[in-house]
């Protein structure tokens, strides 16, 4: 990046075959954009199923003031390498990152760039995600930890009372707040966090690469704030299938669990991810246990007791796609 910004706000979206998602997104977001000084970047994520023509060919029509551009990558990298690329290419102030299957209300990136000005210490603002019809979704988180993995696995109401300080999602805000991670659905970025601690870890394929950069973010004296003021549709699983896995307890794509592993390990080292695994094991232990009483097991996703184990003996090794598709 250039070490004087020449615009004031870069969006970048992220596709991989969600063109329909991509257009409705930017009908929502270019009417926000009108007197910015900004541009948006598509990356497209080599989908190979005629993402490109179709953006463009609705590009043709709508974009007026060609504020939009379309960027090939060359291999489905992942969500971090998507953003970096047009982060690379593109010199600015912020950076607006947008996943393809959102919705942008009327004032939502006004009111996040006036955020940022009212608070200079924050290196990364998020809005309110919410649903279609406004309720609002959990976007605000504590970081992951050993003691979390015991929380999600046992799913016992006793064991997260227990352990409280250690549950990662936190309650939809109603007002400012700042938590220790955010999704980044929606986020905004000042371009001198990036400037300061690097772009975001491609090792990371898909999933957890948010948590770690917030936690980069924050080692590096920034914080992160979230503005409900701000809101922002997410259509939660349109442009990944894991959501929808994970809530039919299907088993979850091998990527998932490779991030989950490298976090841990970046986080808390070989012994912290060690401890995360047998106190997940331990807290299924207990599920099974409600299961045995007559209770409901609510934590079985198919096969996780063994994917948690994914590149143990190897937790630093980087996420390896194939070049094309």
């Amino acid at each position: 990046m250039e070490a004087f910004p020449v615009i004031n706000l870069c969006v970048v979206i992220v596709n991989y075959r969600t063109a329909g998602f991509v257009t409705d997104c930017l009908s929502s977001l270019l009417p926000e954009l009108e007197g910015e000084s900004a541009r948006v970047t598509v990356v497209d994520n080599c989908s190979e199923d005629g993402s490109i023509e179709i953006i463009e060919k609705w590009l043709a029509v709508h974009d007026t003031h060609q504020q939009v551009a379309v960027m090939k990558a060359d291999r489905n990298g992942g969500f971090a390498a998507g953003n970096n690329l047009a982060i690379k290419a593109i010199s600015a102030r912020y950076y607006l990152l947008l996943n393809s299957d959102t919705v942008i209300r009327e004032g939502a990136v006004r009111r996040l760039l006036e955020t940022a000005g009212r608070f200079p210490d924050a290196g990364l603002l998020s809005p309110r995600l919410e649903w279609p019809d406004g309720t609002g979704q959990e976007s605000c988180f504590r970081f992951h930890t050993p003691g979390s993995e015991l929380i999600a696995a046992a799913r016992t109401r006793f064991v997260e009372r227990m352990l409280s300080r250690y549950v990662v999602p936190l309650p939809v805000q109603a007002h400012v707040a700042r938590p220790q991670w955010t999704s980044f659905a929606c986020v905004l970025i000042k371009g001198e966090v990036f400037r300061q601690v690097g772009l975001l870890d491609e090792g990371y394929f898909m999933y957890f690469e948010d948590v770690e950069f917030c936690h980069r973010a924050r080692r590096g004296g920034w914080t992160i704030v979230h503005d409900p003021a701000a809101r922002v549709v997410h259509l939660r699983g349109g442009s990944s299938p894991v959501k929808q896995r994970a809530q039919q307890k299907r088993r979850l794509p091998p990527y998932f669990y490779q991030s989950r592993t490298r976090l841990f390990f970046q986080l808390y080292g070989w012994w912290g991810l060690t401890a995360a695994n047998l106190l997940w094991w331990l807290g299924r232990m207990i599920s099974k246990m409600r299961q045995m009483l007559g209770r409901s097991d609510k934590a079985a996703i198919d096969r996780q007791w063994l994917d948690i184990w994914t590149n143990w003996r190897t937790p630093g090794r980087p996420y390896s796609h194939p070049a094309r598709g």
